[in-house]
């Protein structure tokens, strides 16, 4: 009999230490992604993480002004048509 009670007893504790954690507004931010080194962010553009791998050798993640994020390459330009 006396077992029963302690495993009422902790299951009890358990469901309040777990409605505690669960209720008590713990709310965390979203981690910003971080620019590798060597990647430049202008002042009040927020860093995009590139979503594919670059097309070719050469290419650099940048940013542009008109577009956002992209992969450049100094000779051939903007990755799909960007100029």
């Amino acid at each position: 009999m006396r077992n029963g009670m302690k495993i009422v007893t902790l299951k009890r504790a358990a469901a309040a230490a777990l409605l505690t954690l669960s209720g008590a507004g713990c709310i965390i931010a979203p981690v910003a992604p971080v620019p590798p080194p060597g990647v430049v962010v202008p002042p009040g553009v927020v860093y995009v993480a590139p979503a594919y791998v670059a097309p070719g050798p050469g290419y650099y993640w940048r940013y542009h002004s008109g577009y956002g994020w992209g992969w450049h390459h100094p000779e051939a330009g903007w990755h799909r048509g960007w100029r």
